[in-house]
Formats: C-alpha cells, structure tokens, sequence
C-alpha cells in the first residue's frame, strides 16, 4: 500500500517523505509548488503537480496508487498573512481539505494525518499546554486548522475515516545529512533568519521585546526538529493502520529556549559574528510557549531524537551554508535516495 503526501515539497512535507523512504514505504507526492521545491522531492517517487481542488487530479492518484493513508501538509500558514487575507486562508486551506476528504470517502481511504498547529491553542492559559486545554484561536490560520480538526471528527463518526491531528510547535533544523533542508519566500521563522545574517544575508537580527517575563527578557519557544516532526507523522501512520483509532497530540520539545538564547547558539555553531537589534514587541507574542508531548510519547511511541538546541541548529547551518540560495542555487538537484 502507498501513503499520499500533500504538500510533500514544502518544508516539513520533504523531510517526512524522506522519513517514510527510510522506512520503506511507498510513498506518493501531490504539491501545487507555491510553497514548496520541485528539488526538494526524492527521486523515483511518483509527483503530481496540483491542487487539492482539483478533483481529477485527485481521482488519478487514488485510481492509478493503492492508496491506504493520507499526510496532509498542504496549506498556507503565516499568521500575518491570514490577518490580513483571511479569505485566502479558508478556501486554500479549509476548501482544500474538504476537497480532499471527499476525494477520500469517495475512493474508501480510511486514514488520515493531519499538520495541525499550536496555533489553534491561542494564548495558552497554562505551561505546558496540554491537548485538552482550550482551542481559541487569535487569527485566521490557527481558525482554519481548528476548523478542519473539526471536520475530521464529524468524518470520523459519518465515514468512519480515522484521523490523527499532530499540533505542533516551532519546526527548526534539517536533514542531518544535508539532502534537503528549510527554504521559505519569504523566510519567517527565526533559526533560517539568524543564519541567514551569519551569511550576511541580513544586517542584523531583530528582537521583539526584550522585556518579557522571562528569564532573559525575551521570548521563549518550544522549538522541534523537523526529523523529530517527520517521525511523528510516521509513528501516527502506523498507529492509525493498527489501532484504527482516531486522535489528536501535541508535539514539541518539551523545553523552551529563548529568543535571546537561540541567537546566542547560532553566533556559537557559525563562528560568526550576528548583531541583533532589540525591536518593540509584536502584538499578540505571548511570553512562553510550551507544549506537553507525554501523550504522543505514551499513545504513539514517539521520542525527539534531536532535542538539544546546538544540534538543531547545527543541522541547519550544515543546510544553510552548503545552500545559501537554497532550493535556487544552481546545480541542486533532487535529493537522492
């Protein structure tokens, strides 16, 4: 049987493909490339370039491919940029996913993965956050995660399609051995962002807020390598194949670092000098964000194996300085098998 990836050329999406190679499936590939890297792609894995809205797109995957699990990456998610085209954010991700859940009842796929995000917690009403702590979302992406969480559970009792919703944190690092790596357009997460001024790349880094309740005065955030991430989604697989039982997990570190700390690690691991300019804070940053990951570790038998901040970063750095324009950069091809 083959496992559907969606959004199987972005950033997360290509290092599970990697992780379910590795663990001998067979795996297919759906991606419309807005987001995502052509090169980023195994080679010999079956691709189709398109949309989830588009239905014969869908049909021919699930006709041609024995298909028996779905991981669903495929979605916008920048917060500012679901503030200001909320709109966007719901047919993209929300329409997308009911065309792809149909597409799947349809063709009697019983199983799902689902990218969640932390960000359908809103701000947190305690640390670590826990599963069955309230879902308030405070912007359009974490509202339409929610809202295709929810979906998933009414499916569930209506089609009998099993899913599991992984909500997750700050992805960081990459490929230890450097075939594929992070390469965002533009880039919004903070570890890409620092290497990306120890490359010079960048003048400097800003900080939003330094006078956090914190240890240090800035923010704190439960950052997670991605090969962590991508095992997940592998162990979830599997656990929907066996237990054929429907759930919802967080996944995180477990121990949060500093904004201040992670600029620290990046000028250590490069060797490089980083400024960093303190900034005003940005509406909305809570202080500390913390996942509790105990349930996936206890139901999914799932364990970060790179949890130590120096080696997420190194991992990145290994991507970053071998691969400055990322993807772009001539003479990159599709990461070997």
């Amino acid at each position: 049987m083959s496992i559907l990836v969606t959004g199987g050329a972005g950033y997360i999406g290509s290092h599970t493909v990697l992780a379910l190679k590795e663990k001998g499936e067979t795996v297919v590939v759906l991606d419309n490339l807005t987001k995502g890297h052509r090169q980023a792609v195994l080679d010999g894995i079956p691709f189709y370039e398109g949309s989830l809205t588009d239905e014969a797109v869908l049909d021919q995957i699930f006709e041609q491919h024995k298909i028996d699990a779905v991981i669903h990456f495929a979605a916008h998610s920048l917060v500012g940029e679901s503030v200001n085209d909320p709109l966007q954010y719901y047919e993209n991700n929300v329409a997308g996913s009911l065309a792809l859940v149909k597409s799947m009842v349809k063709h009697d796929v019983k199983n799902i993965v689902f990218s969640s995000t932390a960000a359908t917690y809103g701000e947190p009403k305690s640390i670590p956050i826990q599963e069955s702590d309230p879902t308030v979302p405070t912007n359009p992406y974490g509202e339409t995660k929610l809202a295709i969480e929810k979906m998933l559970h009414w499916a569930d009792g209506a089609y009998g399609l099993k899913s599991v919703a992984l909500r997750y944190f700050n992805a960081a690092g990459a490929d230890p051995e450097g075939r594929i790596g992070e390469d965002h357009d533009p880039e919004s997460h903070l570890i890409p962002i620092v290497l990306q001024a120890a490359l010079g790349q960048r003048e400097s880094v800003s900080v939003f807020g330094d006078d956090y309740a914190t240890a240090d005065g800035t923010c704190i955030r439960d950052y997670i390598h991605v090969m962590d991430l991508a095992a997940a989604h592998v162990k979830a697989v599997e656990r929907l194949r066996t237990a054929k039982e429907s759930g919802i997990y967080n996944l995180g570190n477990g121990k949060g670092f500093s904004v201040k700390e992670v600029i620290e690690t990046c000028r250590e691991v490069t060797g490089r000098d980083i400024e960093a300019k303190i900034a005003e804070r940005r509406q909305g940053d809570p202080a500390i964000l913390i996942a509790s990951s105990e349930k996936a570790k206890l139901e999914l038998g799932w364990q970060p194996q790179y949890p130590e901040l120096k080696e997420i970063v190194q991992h990145a750095w290994n991507w970053h300085v071998h691969h400055p324009a990322g993807f772009k950069k001539e003479g990159v091809s599709h990461a070997s098998q």
